[in-house]
């Protein structure tokens, strides 16, 4: 992830953030975004608009943080071909092909994505669906209602974690830590 010392931008609007990525996605390893907070009432991209227009290159965020009282930044970074697709970005990938502003490098991401499976990977956590290894689990905790009653946000952050385990002893790890997360005796 960036550090201080990489490069930051201060650009408006996503058109002014197209035009750098046309220019700098092939050769940046990662860029700060620098924009205004709405507080100051001053033109700033849209965080939405900010990563849509990044998917279309082949770009992700990640890190945000606030640069001062008036500003915060965003880090873009050109995507890693290994890396997981959400439904966000997917619908992305759509909307820009839809509209005709999809580039051949964010293409060429998708296309790798779908033939490695990291298209797909993360679909059965964005839609909330629990693995058979995490269900048997939590019904012989007796822990499913206490699953149940956590945020969606929670539990797809947990069910994302799971489906990324390279190995299977990291994911067994990653199930028996979400169980006893839920364990009376850790509340």
């Amino acid at each position: 992830m960036g550090g201080d010392d990489a490069e930051h931008v201060h650009l408006e609007t996503a058109e002014t953030w197209r035009a750098w990525l046309l220019q700098h996605h092939e050769r940046s390893s990662g860029v700060w975004l620098v924009s205004w907070r709405p507080a100051t009432g001053r033109a700033a991209i849209g965080y939405d608009e900010a990563i849509t227009e990044a998917v279309a290159f082949g770009w992700v965020d990640s890190q945000s943080k606030s640069l001062d009282g008036q500003r915060t930044e965003l880090w873009f970074a050109p995507r890693r071909p290994g890396s997981a697709w959400s439904r966000t970005n997917k619908e992305r990938v759509a909307l820009l092909e839809a509209e005709g502003r999809m580039t051949d490098a964010g293409r060429r991401l998708v296309d790798a994505a779908k033939a490695n499976g990291m298209w797909t990977i993360l679909d059965d956590a964005d839609a909330l669906i629990v693995p058979d290894d995490l269900a048997v689990a939590l019904e012989h905790g007796g822990l499913r209602s206490a699953w149940d009653a956590q945020t969606p946000g929670t539990r797809r952050a947990t069910l994302t974690k799971i489906a990324l385990a390279k190995r299977p002893e990291t994911r067994a790890r990653y199930v028996n830590g979400a169980v006893a997360g839920l364990s009376p005796s850790r509340q």
